[in-house]
């Protein structure tokens, strides 16, 4: 008979930092985890977001081995819930499972999350489609619901020359003309050596400040709190293989700076900075990072080029299929009040976006109609 596997909540923050070695192990068992589940990334991001008292890590082991753990904080407004580390900078939220430890991991796991909902509703937010929580809601006994979320447009896990095949001849002739271009000017790329990471991430975001300056900007990409999660957690990320940063350059001169983030599956540009030089220059930035991006899916070994959350249109250029982000819910008998409260919540948010967006549009039309 199988030992039995035992459970246990961590709300202590240096507990957290010490998980690091057997939560890396974890996390390279888990082929669903996206970079935003690895210790790195969660543990720095609590050091500048989360709340004292709030931390809610759930474990499973088997023995002293960590086989499942759902990294969750507490939260008050707008209702009583727990809800996965990582906040609004993280495109995917999601469990860790040990893949060789399967069902057992994930009914412990689903056991111990039952017990803390209790108190307050689980609200799993940005769960890529297959998963790991997936398995968990599939088990959940008390009240669930599953809701859309964000929409990511994601590209097969192919070299660059491939990306451009699959476009139609006018635009794929278009869009080697500008990869010519890049060659012509003397644009030289470069993946950043660990030790360089820190300086590469403060330059990326000093450029991103500048090329957006002037037009309307994801405020939190400018705050200092921001900068010391990015420089703080991708260093570590970097040497683990969970992450690229890579340096393009002009006349010697740094004039943009890429952030990639890497997981078996998938490889995502999370951010970048340019120079408005490179634009004044001709140089098709979306294609140039593109580009670099590509060149981390050669090996075969993922399943998808993401560009990570967002519909704009320029994303849409390549043929991108839309994967759309799931919401899942879970309640006790006791909770079912919250869960159809969040429930009406996201109903009257989806609906005053489609007014607002039905107003934008009548808006244009009424300008179109005077000029």
């Amino acid at each position: 008979m199988k030992p039995t596997l035992t459970t246990e909540l961590v709300t202590d923050e240096r507990a957290f930092a010490e998980l690091a070695p057997a939560w890396g192990r974890l996390y390279r068992r888990c082929a669903t985890a996206t970079p935003f589940q690895s210790h790195a990334w969660l543990h720095s991001w609590w050091l500048s977001y989360g709340r004292p008292g709030r931390l809610r890590l759930l474990l499973v082991r088997d023995g002293d081995e960590l086989v499942a753990a759902a990294p969750l904080t507490a939260v008050r407004r707008p209702l009583p819930a727990l809800v996965p580390l990582g906040g609004a900078i993280s495109d995917y939220g999601d469990v860790l499972v040990d893949d060789g430890h399967g069902e057992r991991a994930v009914d412990a796991l689903t056991d111990a999350l039952a017990g803390v909902a209790r108190t307050a509703l689980i609200d799993f937010r940005e769960v890529r489609p297959g998963g790991a929580v997936e398995q968990v809601y599939e088990r959940w006994h008390g009240p669930r619901r599953r809701v859309s979320d964000s929409v990511c447009l994601e590209l097969p896990a192919v070299p660059m020359e491939d990306l451009v095949a699959r476009l139609p001849s006018a635009k794929a002739q278009r869009v080697r003309a500008k990869l010519r271009k890049l060659t012509a000017l003397g644009v030289q790329r470069q993946a950043v050596c660990p030790d360089e990471v820190d300086a590469a991430l403060r330059r990326l975001l000093e450029l991103h400040a500048l090329q957006w300056q002037g037009r309307k900007v994801t405020g939190e990409h400018l705050r200092s709190r921001f900068c010391e999660h990015l420089v703080r957690s991708v260093g570590p990320m970097v040497r683990a293989g969970d992450a690229v940063v890579t340096e393009f350059r002009l006349d010697d001169d740094v004039v943009a700076v890429d952030l990639t983030l890497l997981s078996r599956r998938l490889a995502g540009g999370y951010l970048y900075g340019a120079h408005p030089r490179l634009r004044e220059s001709k140089a098709d930035v979306a294609v140039m990072l593109l580009d670099a991006c590509a060149e981390h899916t050669r090996d075969g070994g993922r399943a998808a080029l993401s560009l990570l959350r967002g519909d704009e249109p320029y994303k849409h250029h390549w043929r991108p299929e839309p994967v759309v982000n799931q919401r899942l819910l879970l309640a006790r008998r006791r909770t079912a009040p919250l869960l159809s409260a969040a429930v009406c919540d996201v109903a009257a948010r989806r609906r005053g976006k489609e007014l607002l967006l039905r107003a934008e549009q009548r808006r244009e039309r009424a300008g179109g109609g005077r000029s």
